[in-house]
């Protein structure tokens, strides 16, 4: 559930970023939250994914998007239909390659952060081999 609650807050981040900024700021702050989004939403789908991981299959979910934008597909889908062209974009952008790496590490550094840790494993010290084995 924690995942969903910060798909909503990443979408809520990042319509109030094209709220209140403009140019470069609203277009790169918007990719990196594009990647943070993908991440939350692979954390959804595979919650036992480690963090590094679903940061990695994030970022290469959003520059597969950005490299297929050099294709003709993105922008014809992107004409007929809003969604297409929030998800697809229409045009490759190299700088944006970069900014998906910034979102791709805050969320990696967020998903380590709010993971449930571990339990602990055996708190008690372990003997040497030879001893537990008897020989």
């Amino acid at each position: 559930m924690l995942a969903a609650g910060a798909a909503v807050v990443t979408v809520g981040a990042g319509l109030g970023l094209r709220a209140v900024a403009t140019g470069s700021t609203a277009k790169y702050g918007g990719d990196a939250l594009y990647t943070v989004l993908l991440l939350t939403l692979v954390v959804l789908v595979a919650p036992r994914l480690t963090p590094l991981r679903a940061a990695v299959t994030a970022l290469a979910a959003s520059w597969a998007v950005e490299f297929l934008q050099l294709t003709a597909v993105p922008a014809e889908l992107s004409r007929h239909s809003t969604v297409a062209r929030l998800v697809l974009g229409s045009t490759f952008n190299a700088p944006d390659l970069l900014w998906y790496v910034v979102g791709a590490a805050a969320g990696l550094l967020l998903h380590a952060a709010l993971r449930p840790s571990a339990p602990a494993a055996d708190t008690y010290p372990t003997r040497p081999r030879s001893e537990r084995t008897g020989g």
